[in-house]
C-alpha cells in the first residue's frame, strides 16, 4: 500500500548543517560512504552543497564487497558521479568473511573495517529514519538490550574518527524526494529483494504491515531509541561514578560502553576485568572483588580443628560448640573428612523435612552466584557431602535437639566480595 507519511522538505541541506553546525570542520577531512544507491547519492550531494560554507575537505568511499556481479558496475558508477562532483574517491576492496556470522553481518564487519582505516577525521554516513527504525525494531525482536534498543546514534567515534549520520530523523521518501527534485542517478542493489535477509523482510514484510495500522511506527520507534539512548546515558554516567568511588581509575569512553554492554547483558557467568577488580552482576547486583590470580586448590583433611584457614579459597574455616544445632560429632563415626569443591552431581537435604536436592538448585534458590559456587568450600566425610556454607548441614548428620554440636562457620574478610544494586 502507499505510504501515508508525508515525504519532508525536498532541501535535504538545512537538516545535514544542524548537524555538522556542532563541530569545527574547517580544514577536516570529511569522508563519506558512498555505495551509489539513493541514500549515499543524496548524502554526497548534500555535504558538496554545504563543503563551502563548513570550508571541510570532501572525499568520498566506495567499498567493494564483491558479492555481487554487478559489484564492479556499481564502483564505475561511484567513480564516475564523484568525477562529475570534483569529489576525490577511494574505493577498497574487501574479502567478506562469514566464519559462523550471517552474510549481513560478515558484510558490515568488513565494511566497518573498511571505514576504520580510512584517513579521515570525520566519516558521514547514509542511514535515515527508516534503517534507524528497521535497526531497532530487530533488535528488540533478538532480545537486544538497553545499548541495541537505542538503535544507531547520530554521533559517535570509530576508530578515532568522528562518525556522523545527519539523515537520521529523514525517511526514505525524504531522500527521494530530494533526489528527484534534483534529476540525481542512483543504483540499485538486486539483494534488496532478498527477503532471506532479516532486514529486507523487516522492511518489505513486517514495515507495510506495521503501517497499516501504526502509520508513524518509524517515528514512534526512533523516538524510543532516543528515549533508550538517554537511558543508556545515565547508566554510563552512574558506572563512572562508581568505578570513581572504588577508587578506581577512569575508563576510556569505548571501554566504560563495553563494559556497560557486558554488565547488563543478562549473563550469569559475564566478567569484566577493570583496574585490577572484577566486576560480574547477578540478581540485578553488581559485585567487585579484586582480580588477583587464583589459587589452585587441593583437597584439604579436617582433622576436627575449630580453626582451618583455607588460603587459596581466601577464608578460613572455623567451628564452635552449640547446644541442639551444628554437626553431631558421633555421627562422623570416625570417617576420614575432607575439604573440596563442587565436581558435579552433589546433593544435600538441609531439612528433613524436605527431601534430598541437587546442589546445584540449591545454590540458584539461595542467590548464589555461579563463580562463587565453585569456590565454595564443602565439607564431606567419606563419601558423603555434610555441610555446604549458606546452605546448611545434611539431615543425616545434625545433632539433636538437646545434643551437643559443632557449628561450622565459614569467614572471608568482609573487604572481599563487596555487592551493591544496580
Amino acid at each position: 500500500m502507499a505510504s501515508s507519511k508525508k515525504p519532508r522538505s525536498v532541501d535535504l541541506a538545512p537538516a545535514a548543517a544542524k548537524v555538522l553546525a556542532d563541530f569545527d570542520l574547517a580544514g577536516k577531512v570529511l569522508v563519506a560512504a558512498l555505495s551509489g544507491g539513493l541514500d549515499s547519492v543524496v548524502l554526497l550531494q548534500v555535504l558538496k552543497t554545504l563543503q563551502p560554507q563548513h570550508r571541510f575537505v570532501l572525499r568520498a568511499l566506495h567499498v567493494h564487497h564483491g558479492l555481487s556481479p554487478n559489484a564492479e558496475r556499481w564502483a564505475k558508477f561511484c567513480t564516475g558521479y564523484c568525477k562529475r562532483l570534483g569529489v576525490p574517491l577511494a574505493v577498497r576492496r574487501v574479502k567478506v568473511a562469514r566464519a559462523g556470522k550471517g552474510l549481513e553481518a560478515a558484510a558490515r564487519q568488513a565494511r566497518y573495517a573498511a571505514f576504520r582505516s580510512v584517513p579521515a577525521d570525520v566519516l558521514v554516513l547514509a542511514h535515515h529514519l527508516d534503517d534507524q527504525a528497521e535497526t531497532v525494531l530487530m533488535n528488540l525482536l533478538r532480545g537486544a538490550g538497553l545499548r541495541g534498543a537505542s538503535g544507531m546514534p547520530g554521533r559517535s567515534r570509530l576508530g578515532g574518527k568522528l562518525l556522523l549520520r545527519p539523515f537520521l530523523g529523514i525517511s526514505r521518501e525524504g531522500i527521494a524526494a530530494c533526489a528527484r527534485a534534483h534529476v540525481l542517478e542512483w543504483i540499485e542493489d538486486e539483494s534488496n529483494a532478498d527477503e532471506t535477509l532479516t532486514r529486507n523482510f523487516v522492511r518489505r514484510r513486517l514495515g507495510p504491515l506495521l503501517e497499516s495500522r501504526f502509520p508513524r511506527w518509524r517515528e514512534s520507534l526512533a523516538r524510543a531509541a532516543r528515549h533508550f539512548a538517554d537511558a543508556e546515558l545515565d547508566a554510563r554516567a552512574l558506572l563512572r561514578e562508581f568505578l570513581a568511588a572504588q577508587g578506581l581509575r577512569a575508563p576510556s569512553e569505548a571501554k566504560l560502553v563495553e563494559m556497560l554492554k557486558q554488565l547488563t547483558s543478562g549473563g550469569a557467568r559475564t566478567l569484566v576485568e577493570h583496574d585490577g577488580m572484577r566486576l560480574r552482576v547477578y540478581r540485578g547486583k553488581l559485585s567487585i572483588e579484586a582480580g588477583s590470580k587464583i589459587a589452585d586448590f587441593t583437597p584439604l583433611a579436617w582433622n576436627g580443628e575449630r580453626r582451618l584457614p583455607i588460603p587459596a579459597l581466601g577464608g578460613e574455616l572455623r567451628l564452635r560448640a552449640a547446644r541442639g544445632q551444628g554437626i553431631a560429632p558421633e555421627l562422623l563415626g570416625g570417617k576420614s573428612c575432607v575439604i573440596r569443591l563442587r565436581a558435579g552431581g552433589e546433593r544435600l537435604q538441609p531439612d528433613a523435612r524436605r527431601p534430598r536436592r541437587a546442589l546445584k538448585n540449591l545454590f540458584q534458590e539461595a542467590g548464589v552466584p555461579p563463580w562463587e559456587r565453585e569456590r565454595t568450600p564443602l565439607l564431606f566425610c567419606g563419601d558423603d557431602l555434610v555441610w555446604v556454607p549458606g546452605l546448611g548441614i545434611d539431615a543425616r548428620y545434625q545433632t539433636g535437639a538437646r545434643g551437643s554440636g559443632m557449628l561450622p562457620e565459614w569467614r572471608k574478610p568482609a573487604s572481599k566480595g563487596e555487592k551493591y544494586p544496580v
